[in-house]
């Protein structure tokens, strides 16, 4: 069972009439779901980087297994997945052998702070560089709209919405991308939550993938 740093029943009692994503916007409300999110993010961070490495390289392989069932036929699929960090599932050898496959690589980069995220290009043996965070993106390829994201989740819940870094960065993309594409989080059961509190700026995932 999730362990809570903090307890998420205290924003009823701030906010009696809150229900949830159709409730308005209210600044008192979100300081405090704000604030809890944070808590729960250092948590949760925390508690995955704690499992031996072993341990976390086996729950990759079965989110792995499972991301070939969700996905489905690659053919004509851009894919965008991530350079992992901090305790994330780490798919770079099923990326590897999904471009075996014929299968189009993209990596998310950030170009700069509340800005939607840039999908770039890439294939193993091309320059990377390091970007925010420390993350190694692509130098140069070209940018390109991939018809499926994986996201990779701090903490998600039964709704489908992703606790992520804080930025902003997936949802503002999703919101401002033309195309919808086929949207997944991807980490561990233990991150599950029983609600992240969403918020009208939020969006969910179309599938969630842990390693049960």
């Amino acid at each position: 069972m999730a362990r809570y740093a903090s307890s998420p029943c205290f924003l009823h009692e701030l906010q009696p009439g809150y229900r949830g994503h159709n409730a308005p916007s209210d600044p008192v409300a979100w300081s405090d779901i704000a604030r809890w999110r944070k808590g729960e993010r250092k948590r949760l961070i925390d508690d995955r980087r704690s499992v031996p490495p072993d341990e976390r390289r086996a729950l990759s392989d079965r989110i792995a297994e499972k991301l070939d069932k969700v996905i489905g036929s690659l053919e004509g699929r851009l894919i965008s997945l991530y350079w992992p960090i901090r305790g994330e599932p780490d798919l770079r050898s099923w990326m590897t052998a999904r471009i075996r496959c014929g299968a189009q690589i993209a990596l998310p980069v950030v170009i700069r702070k509340g800005w939607p995220l840039e999908f770039r290009a890439w294939r193993p043996g091309e320059p990377l560089e390091r970007a925010a965070w420390n993350i190694l993106v692509p130098s140069n390829g070209p940018a390109v709209q991939p018809s499926v994201v994986i996201a990779p989740l701090v903490g998600f819940d039964a709704a489908s919405y992703r606790l992520g870094y804080g930025g902003g960065f997936f949802d503002r993309t999703l919101a401002a991308m033309r195309r919808k594409p086929l949207v997944i989080g991807v980490g561990y059961a233990r991150s599950r939550l029983t609600s992240i509190y969403p918020q009208p700026h939020d969006i969910p995932m179309d599938v969630i993938i842990t390693e049960e």
